[in-house]
């Protein structure tokens, strides 16, 4: 029987604790990168984010650096400038009644030789980024203490922890690399980070139910918690990879149709974030929420066991002073020796 036909039976017996150590230990470093990108070079943050003026045209085969020679002219020299897929795009901090913004569009224009219908130009006040961000960060505080919550009462609080580590990793990670290749984040890209912890809890929780129910099934096998994850993981292994592939593929079209093909910037921006985060969400479930909570509940168990075998042992001693008290005989408090009695004379 192939490995594919014993995935489809749940047949398989795969060590995914043994793994655990190393692939874990390469995900923390993958999100180290992540961080340390985010402190040294930050987001680069849409037009939504930082206001100001943006102007959207084709390339025609202009470069980076003879755009910016031509905003050098018009005091722009620091202006944002981006090329990619023929597309010629330019941010810079102006205010829609500023003179400059129709010479930058004419100059724009002359230098690519497009028309000037071609010319898409936009602008936007950093308030209406600032609000924003503010609701996603109010959104993930409450996703953060709902789920929280909820896994803790539905499940356990080891699993509560490990689900909310996988959400962390999958966000870090997916924030991270737009920060390290510095691609724009946009309005769309957050409703995708937003996006991509449903997707993660998700898979997760499919995981953790499975746990439950075999612990359930298997009381009485005495097997330990990493057992019974060994055992839940490969009973799930072809479910995640069935929902990821079922998911990936619709994102997948997206990107690739409505980006490259319609020349949708918006949908681009949202499925690319989706993509990362849908791949990484199917990882954290087997490598980083399913360890987590493994080795919380291994201590924990250690930590009942003791405690229960410390009880055990002072209630045994309890009953062992208690019968001793009961049966033995009381020691008199008057050690002398009394007088023996005189025998009395027969008359």
């Amino acid at each position: 029987m192939s490995a594919w036909s014993r995935m489809y039976r749940n047949d398989t017996d795969v060590p995914f604790s043994k793994y655990w150590k190393r692939v874990l230990a390469v995900s923390v470093g993958i999100m180290m990168i992540g961080v340390l990108s985010l402190l040294t070079r930050g987001l680069n943050l849409g037009l939504e984010f930082e206001g100001g003026a943006a102007w959207e045209l084709p390339a025609n085969g202009v470069s980076t650096d003879e755009t910016r020679d031509a905003l050098r002219d018009l005091g722009l020299a620091d202006a944002r400038i981006q090329t990619g897929d023929d597309v010629l795009r330019v941010r810079a901090e102006l205010d829609v009644d500023d003179p400059k913004v129709g010479e930058v569009s004419e100059s724009l224009a002359e230098l690519t030789g497009a028309d000037a219908s071609e010319v898409s130009f936009s602008t936007a006040g950093p308030s209406w980024g600032e609000e924003i961000t503010n609701k996603a960060v109010t959104a993930l505080i409450v996703f953060f203490v709902v789920i929280a919550i909820y896994i803790t009462l539905r499940l356990r609080w080891e699993m509560a922890v490990g689900a909310l580590a996988a959400v962390t990793h999958d966000l870090l990670i997916t924030v991270g690399f737009y920060s390290v290749f510095q691609l724009e984040v946009t309005p769309s890209t957050v409703i995708a980070f937003l996006t991509i912890m449903g997707y993660s809890l998700y898979d997760t929780m499919v995981v953790f139910d499975k746990v439950r129910d075999n612990e359930f099934r298997m009381s009485n096998a005495k097997l330990t918690p990493t057992e019974v994850m060994d055992l839940s993981l490969n009973q799930v292994l072809m479910r995640s990879i069935n929902t990821s592939i079922t998911s990936i593929m619709p994102v997948l079209s997206v990107l690739v149709v409505g980006s490259f093909v319609m020349g949708a910037v918006t949908l681009q921006e949202f499925a690319l974030a989706l993509l990362i985060g849908l791949m990484v969400g199917t990882f954290s479930s087997l490598f980083v929420a399913a360890p987590i909570a493994t080795w919380l509940r291994e201590r924990s168990t250690q930590a009942e066991t003791t405690s229960t075998r410390q009880y055990r042992l002072s209630e045994a001693v309890k009953q062992r002073d208690k019968a001793a008290g009961r049966g033995a005989a009381p020691v008199p408090t008057d050690t002398t020796i009394p007088p023996r009695p005189r025998k009395q004379r027969r008359r």
